[in-house]
């Protein structure tokens, strides 16, 4: 009976790579390829006063909250750059990856009813998991490879190397097992990603807060697995005995959660749900303000974390454009005036640059915002709402109202916590313009929002995809294009860097563009009504 439960923990295994392979084949590709042109850019444009300059920024208790514990600053090299600076964002990667893939092959498929289905066979009580754990930790070991390869080819050492990419690997397998562990505890998919990101969030503002208070990192930064993979000091006195503690972290991680799993029935939560109210209050009596229901934890999650970043962001400012202003060369970046530029005008350009980031993020909210309306139609929930005196045009309609209510209040959030973090660095009077110009990205997002809703009512395959490999191009090259001399005409057609939201706000500039993307996002969200209204229902 082992050796036929372990057969087919196997075949399940295979069963949910091959479910998964599109979306983890695409996540460690853009991981590896991104980060060899990170570091390719940053070895073409910075050389090494370059490097030492950029030290000094990230130095500062801010720069050390959104980087790393600063080790390798004295000699800042390329390769203690990547360790410092980008090994804590590529683990956040890892951890969504893994976080996303756990929660979908346990829960998600309990919800579904295919687990029930699964277990009415010979295949054992703890095959569904242990598939489940196979799956996650093969998607890390691609990334981690992938990685390394990347690393590799940008010609850093091997022993740093491998250090990057097993760091990756075991911090994948902690949150794998964080995501079986909350899927044990929670009756739902979307509670247990809620449960999970919450302790994503938390590790990583735990090294951040850590980080900041003590150069090397202080106690905060241990309590934290993220904080434990950045203090293998990569690149610089490298150690490896902190991954031992990663590791241990995930082994009990995941063997809790195959504990939990003997204890519970299939469907059922070691946390059980609690009973409803028995009539609905004012606001979950209209679709609309029940949709807001729905929604509001995952907009104050947004919200709360696009304004912590963009406080600590906008207390940069200064610094960075003291950087710049020392290194004429990098001045391209931000599409400032040459070696005559005045240092409030590289303040505005940088400034400027973040917010156009910003508004990239809330993008990829906006992009997010059709799931719900889709993950009911699956599982026929959007029948019942529709049998009821609602339209169809009315069933998408408050879905985008949600999505751009959202993603207004996003921007003005990066708006508010720019101009705080900015005003507090420069002494100056900002806030009034960066909350205003945040507002006028939101054309720009509502085409995102829009785009989405054409590819829910469309319903081809893979159209959501290519909305997302369209986002992600554009922002990437909206972030990086400078440094990887994209032709302007590319540069050109990416719609973030096309409004120029400060100088609008500032200096009466031409809102010509962002007139444009509001009459697209209206011809958008007018076509994907129209295709929602006329298409059958899946599920």
């Amino acid at each position: 009976m082992r050796r036929q439960g372990f057969g087919a923990a196997l075949l399940l295994w295979r069963r949910m790579l091959f479910a998964s392979r599109w979306g983890i084949l695409v996540w460690s590709l853009v991981m590896a390829g991104l980060l060899y042109y990170m570091v390719q850019a940053v070895h073409t444009v910075m050389g090494p006063d370059g490097l030492q300059a950029r030290a000094q920024v990230i130095g500062l208790p801010a720069g050390a909250m959104l980087s790393g514990p600063g080790y390798g600053l004295e000699d800042y090299t390329p390769q203690a750059m990547t360790a410092n600076e980008l090994l804590g964002g590529f683990a956040v990667a890892v951890a969504i990856m893994s976080l996303r893939l756990a929660v979908r092959h346990t829960r998600g498929d309990e919800e579904a009813g295919r687990t029930e289905l699964l277990r009415a066979l010979p295949v054992g009580r703890f095959a569904p998991l242990g598939a489940a754990v196979g799956t996650g930790l093969t998607a890390n070991l691609g990334a981690a490879v992938l990685v390394f390869l990347a690393l590799r080819a940008c010609g850093f050492e091997a022993n740093g190397s491998l250090g990057f990419a097993l760091g990756l690997l075991l911090l994948g397998s902690v949150f794998t097992g964080v995501g079986v562990l909350c899927a044990q505890l929670s009756l739902t998919a979307r509670t247990a990603s809620a449960w999970a990101g919450m302790l994503l969030g938390l590790t990583y503002l735990l090294r951040a807060v850590g980080d900041a208070g003590q150069r090397g990192g202080g106690v905060l930064s241990w309590a934290s697995p993220i904080g434990w993979i950045q203090q293998q000091r990569l690149f610089v006195q490298q150690r490896f005995w902190p991954l031992w503690l990663v590791l241990g972290l995930g082994v009990l991680l995941i063997a809790a959660a195959f504990a939990l799993q003997a204890r519970r029935e299939v469907g059922a939560a070691i946390f059980s749900q609690r009973a409803g109210r028995g009539r609905a209050g004012l606001l979950g009596r209209t679709l609309l303000g029940f949709g807001l229901r729905m929604e509001r934890n995952r907009m104050l999650c947004w919200a709360a974390a696009v304004l912590v970043a963009a406080v600590l962001t906008g207390s940069l400012a200064g610094a960075v454009a003291d950087t710049f202003a020392q290194l004429p060369q990098l001045q391209a970046l931000l599409g400032a005036p040459g070696a005559d530029a005045q240092l409030d005008q590289l303040v505005m350009a940088a400034l400027a640059k973040f917010l156009a980031f910003f508004a990239m993020v809330v993008g990829v909210f906006a992009v997010q915002s059709p799931h719900r309306l889709r993950r009911d139609e699956l599982h026929h929930r959007g029948e019942v709402v529709l049998a009821l005196p609602v339209s169809r045009w009315w069933l998408m309609g408050h879905q985008m109202l949600l999505g751009l209510l959202g993603s207004a209040l996003l921007l003005a959030m990066a708006g508010l916590g720019l101009g705080i973090g900015a005003g507090s660095a420069l002494a100056a009077p900002v806030l009034g313009s960066f909350v205003a110009a945040s507002l006028w990205y939101l054309p720009v997002v509502a085409c995102w929002l829009a785009l989405s809703m054409v590819a829910l009512g469309i319903e081809v395959r893979g159209g959501a995809a290519l909305v997302w490999v369209l986002l992600v191009g554009c922002i990437l090259i909206g972030t990086y294009g400078p440094l990887l001399n994209v032709p302007q005409w590319v540069m050109d057609a990416e719609p973030f860097t096309s409004i120029a939201a400060l100088e609008i706000v500032r200096e009466g500039a031409s809102a010509v563009p962002a007139a444009g993307f509001t009459a697209a996002a209206l011809l958008l969200g007018a076509l994907a009504l129209g295709l929602y209204r006329r298409r059958d229902l899946r599920g």
